[in-house]
């Protein structure tokens, strides 16, 4: 069986250790940043208390986008920052992200054509394209990707962005971070934060760690974090809320249509929503915008929210669905920073770096964002740190490729019929699942393609002994969770039976391990 080979990725500090930047949060921003200070050569901890992207960064609609709707609201500069961003981030990670074309039907009651077609132009302008095609004009009573669409609907548009596994772009990211020798410690709880003459002294759930600098990437949590700070500096507005949490669900239904493109419809309350093909067999609807007041821990879709989606994507449909076609649903909470717009879906969906003001400039706080601008967001943090603390290396990390993504001229397709060829007596189903997974780090579970590895227990749906073994070592994967839905997208299929199997071996792992 193969065994892949470990690297510093513990996920449990050590008492009084120290660093030069801390990190809480394990969201797409904090993992992301960790890849770049741990680049530039400082030394870097990142502390999560939970899984790996188990909040925001799990529940996106799968996108990396400019946001054509955002054109509306004048938001021209972020726009243009995420679309510079998607061929990027392709070459970085061809095996996460890949080309996704859009169809937008047109309702004259919505927004005229004339409307549209200058939006589209100017989402085609704003930002570099090379790979992407540009927009165009698509008949829908003549395309396949009308015969779906209600008939009354015979004209519309097709623009390009991109999808993306949002949990393993940000696993991926945090992978890169540890292998430059960064800390990840999840399920790591930081309980408080005092500032001291040298900067912070962090207490967690498994220690504590002096560092030069907090950044608090908290996501929802963002104003929690801040509220974790005492001692020396203590001038943080602790009561100040500096976001806006917005509940983002999406349902999953059976697959809608045979074909490879997405569809987006414009609401009847001036919202957007997606439909995406998702994981070969089911369709992703997505997503609302509402204001969510709860605790962020655990948001959960409303009915409201449901039958809003099935009410608004069945207007375009020949065939409606209702409440009884949803077999999934998840619900993330969005982080945006509160620019006082009346309503959700008007909110900036742009970043705020914010240092606060103590005995010394050295806490950052990150509010908003989003995970198309990531990459954006950790090198502009980079360099407002190295103004505080120089840095060895000054080299921004920036466009490397992630783990996996090193394939020739980043031209996944190309490296996935190898995979093929190279390795007939595995199945191809899996192969393509593994490779748009993991990429190139495939090999580090399935071999060479002169190798037979044992693959050990057979957990069902593909999914092996090698695999999970691979997951723990190097992903941090402690429970079923971890391994069906954030990383493996398997949860999707599996059974009792499977979720059952692999808990033992689980618990067994983990008792081997601790004995």
């Amino acid at each position: 069986m193969a065994k892949a080979p470990s690297y510093p990725m513990t996920s449990k500090a050590a008492v009084d250790e120290s660093c030069d930047i801390f990190i809480i949060g394990g969201g797409i921003n904090g993992c992301g940043i960790a890849r770049e200070l741990a680049g530039r050569g400082f030394e870097v901890q990142l502390a999560e208390m939970r899984d790996l992207s188990s909040g925001t960064s799990s529940w996106s609609t799968k996108l990396i986008h400019g946001g054509l709707r955002y054109l509306e609201y004048y938001e021209f500069r972020l726009v243009r920052k995420a679309l510079q961003e998607r061929e990027t981030l392709m070459k970085m990670a061809p095996h996460l992200i890949h080309p996704l074309r859009f169809v937008l039907p047109h309702l004259p009651e919505m927004r005229p054509k004339w409307l549209l077609r200058a939006g589209l132009f100017l989402y085609d302008y704003l930002g570099p394209r090379k790979i992407l095609p540009a927009s165009s004009s698509v008949n829908l009573a003549k395309d396949r990707t009308g015969d779906v669409l209600a008939s009354h609907l015979t004209s519309g548009f097709e623009y390009s962005d991109c999808m993306v596994d949002d949990n393993r772009l940000t696993i991926s990211n945090a992978r890169a971070a540890a292998e430059l020798g960064a800390k990840i410690m999840p399920r790591t709880k930081v309980l408080s934060a005092q500032q001291t003459d040298e900067g912070w002294l962090v207490e967690t759930t498994a220690g504590r760690t002096h560092a030069k600098i907090i950044v608090n990437a908290g996501g929802p949590w963002a104003d929690n974090v801040r509220a974790l700070t005492k001692g020396a500096g203590g001038t943080r507005a602790h009561n100040k809320q500096s976001i806006r949490l917005v509940r983002g669900s999406h349902i999953i239904t059976a697959k809608l249509f045979d074909h490879d493109k997405a569809y987006i419809f414009q609401n009847s309350d001036g919202r957007i929503l997606f439909a995406i093909p998702y994981l070969d067999d089911f369709t992703l609807i997505g997503t609302t915008d509402v204001d969510h007041e709860d605790a962020p821990d655990n948001p959960e879709i409303s009915q409201d929210e449901i039958a809003y989606i099935c009410r608004e994507v069945s207007a375009y449909l020949k065939q409606a669905i209702t409440p009884d076609d949803v077999l999934f649903t998840y619900s993330g909470v969005r982080p945006l920073f509160d620019d006082g717009a009346e309503d959700a879906k008007a909110t900036t969906r742009d970043y705020v770096l914010d240092f606060e003001a103590g005995t010394n400039r050295s806490w950052l706080n990150i509010f908003g964002g989003k995970l198309t601008t990531y990459r954006q967001l950790s090198m502009q943090v980079a360099d407002k740190l190295i103004a505080e603390l120089p840095a060895p290396s000054c080299e921004p990390i920036g466009t490397k490729p992630l783990p996996g993504g090193d394939m020739a001229d980043a031209d996944f397709g190309r490296f996935l019929q190898g995979l093929l060829s190279s390795h007939p007596h595995i199945e191809p189903g899996r192969l393509r699942r593994m490779a748009r997974a993991y990429g190139t780090a495939i090999f580090d579970i399935i071999g060479q393609s002169n190798q037979h590895l044992d693959d050990g227990i057979d957990f069902g749906c593909g999914l092996y002994q090698s695999e999970v073994d691979f997951l723990i070592e190097k992903e941090w994967a402690q429970t079923v969770e971890d391994i069906l839905m954030r990383r493996s997208k398997l949860g999707y299929y599996a059974d009792d039976a499977m979720r059952q199997k692999l808990a033992r071996y689980l618990e067994d792992k983990q008792g081997s391990i601790t004995a």
